[in-house]
């Protein structure tokens, strides 16, 4: 019994872990995205040179 209920526990969280995983990518893509839109449309800053679109 014990042994059927670790297996079942580490596929619980191999399972887990594969969606906290693509769930990752998938956030990784849209912030890479959403790095480079805002890359290329950066406002104009002063004296006609492009500024950055980042506030660090």
């Amino acid at each position: 019994m014990v042994p059927l209920l670790l297996v079942l526990l580490l596929a619980l969280i191999l399972f887990g872990a594969g969606f906290a995983l693509e769930a990752l990518w998938w956030i990784a893509v849209i912030v890479l995205v959403l790095w480079l839109v805002g890359f290329f449309v950066r406002p104009a800053g002063a004296g006609g040179k492009r500024g950055r679109w980042y506030r660090w």
